[in-house]
């Protein structure tokens, strides 16, 4: 495999000193970390390669190998302030890197949480610290959002909040094809401030867009309350613990402007300001899930489109399944595809009811494979126009409020979103997917569909916070006979 390395602003090849340092701080970070964790899978083969078949027995091609035998390329892109869009996914914005179908690239991501608690995420780290440096003059990624860089809150509005690491320009990708993504591996970021060595840290926030908020017992019925997770990035404990918890306080950025409730992404939080609760959820151990829970690729109706509602071409889903040994297929909507991941979360329980997860920033390698329009037609991913998910054991289809909601809302889509969702459309919207891939990719007629969905397919929340709320179905690949052709 033919190594290179993506430093800020510029690709640099890796010599033999650089490949092994790189590769050494990867793994050893990454370790056994999850050794013992509940993860989505861990078998190379995916569904693009087996043709008409979508039958158990025939997983058997390597994830390692490239298309056409030809040799596969690795990239590293660092998180910083130069290879990270933050709050957004945009169809022309400067690619981080251009790509061949086939190759890897290890990709940092960094919670947009961090400032939650800058001395154990941001300080002595200089990727987090380029991207999360504000002071009275500047902040380090100005534009946070989709919105107008004149909004009073900050520039972009707030509209899209997570730091999304890319763009990743897959080179002959074009609208009509499937780009195949394949999570290798997942490592926490460890903490590079000394007193916390060895150690990870991940922040939830239980926040106003919450389903939870302003149906409260105790008073105030309205608070954001922020909780504290510690992990342990070297791989000899795979569950997470809380360390303290604190109720969000009126808080004043560096440009003098008061977010009285979490409102902004970034804002450094001045612990002065807060109180500690340091004995909470004593003796609880969280199983770590680690996963990415906004990934995907550029939409084609927007030039700059928020990540928070996700939509046909993947975003903001929030499923704690895309994880190590899972498989994601996108539709391609635009050139290159354009493929960006962020939002990492070191474990979250279906709905994200109260509004995040353990938001932990975390590195991925991926595995890039582009399947072209024309080859398309008799196989399983023939007609397929939203995210699909496939892990070692089961298939996912993800559902949504709107299935494209930039199409079906129109124009101001992206700020109307928000108080059109509900569960019961994500869940009808589920229901049409699995009836489709039953019976395009099994060969079901529609009552068969209908009956095999009732009594053998799991439908589940997906999320409930994120303006387009997802419901997502899973079936298990083992009830499937091997079929021929």
């Amino acid at each position: 495999m033919d190594d290179h390395v993506c430093s800020p602003g510029c690709m640099h090849g890796v010599t033999a000193e650089n490949e092994k340092d790189i590769k050494g701080e990867f793994h050893a970070a990454r370790r056994s970390f999850l050794r013992d964790a509940m993860v989505v899978g861990g078998g190379a083969a995916t569904l693009g390669a087996l043709g008409v078949s979508l039958s158990p027995s025939a997983m058997a091609a390597s994830a390692s190998a490239k298309p056409g035998n030809g040799p596969t390329s690795h990239y590293y892109i660092p998180a910083s302030a130069e290879t990270v869009l933050w709050g957004y996914f945009s169809k022309s914005a400067k690619p981080v890197v251009e790509i061949e179908t086939g190759d890897y690239v290890t990709i940092e991501t960094l919670t947009h949480h961090s400032n939650d608690d800058a001395e154990r995420m941001v300080k002595g780290d200089p990727g987090a610290e380029s991207v999360f440096y504000w002071d009275a003059k500047r902040k380090g990624v100005n534009r946070r959002g989709a919105g107008p860089m004149d909004a009073k809150i900050g520039a972009g509005g707030g509209e899209g909040v997570h730091i999304c690491t890319g763009p990743v320009f897959i080179k002959g990708a074009e609208p009509g094809d499937i780009l195949e993504v394949r999570i290798v591996d997942v490592a926490p970021r460890p903490s590079a401030n000394p007193a916390f060595k060895g150690k990870s840290f991940g922040s939830n926030a239980a926040a106003n867009w919450g389903f939870h908020y302003g149906d409260l017992l105790s008073e105030p019925k309205k608070r954001e309350v922020v909780t504290l997770y510690e992990i342990d990035a070297t791989g000899e404990r795979n569950w997470a613990r809380a360390v303290y918890n604190y109720r969000w306080t009126p808080q004043t950025d560096p440009f003098g402007v008061v977010h009285p409730t979490i409102d902004y992404p970034g804002i450094p939080v001045n612990h002065s300001t807060i109180r500690k609760n340091e004995n909470v959820l004593k003796n609880i151990r969280v199983p770590i899930r680690p996963h990415f829970g906004t990934i995907g690729v550029a939409p084609a109706e927007a030039d700059m489109v928020t990540s928070i509602p996700p939509s046909y071409t993947g975003g903001n889903i929030d499923n704690w399944r895309i994880g190590k040994g899972a498989t994601l297929y996108f539709p391609v909507a635009v050139a290159g595809a354009m493929f960006s991941v962020g939002d990492p979360h070191a474990s979250q329980g279906d709905s994200e009811l109260c509004g995040t997860a353990i938001e932990c920033s975390l590195t991925g390698t991926f595995q890039f494979v582009l399947h072209k329009k024309a080859e398309l037609p008799g196989t399983p991913l023939a007609e397929l126009n939203y995210p699909l998910l496939e892990t070692q054991d089961d298939w996912v289809l993800h559902g949504f409020s709107f299935a494209n909601y930039l199409a079906e809302l129109g124009a101001g889509a992206q700020q109307s979103i928000y108080s059109k969702s509900s569960v019961d459309l994500a869940l009808r919207d589920a229901y049409h997917k699995m009836r489709h891939f039953l019976m395009t990719t099994q060969r079901l007629d529609e009552d068969e569909a209908i009956s095999l969905m009732s009594v053998a397919v799991d439908f589940g929340i997906t999320q409930v916070v994120d303006g387009n709320w997802g419901v997502h179905a899973v079936i298990k690949k083992s009830i499937f006979p091997a079929r021929e052709g």
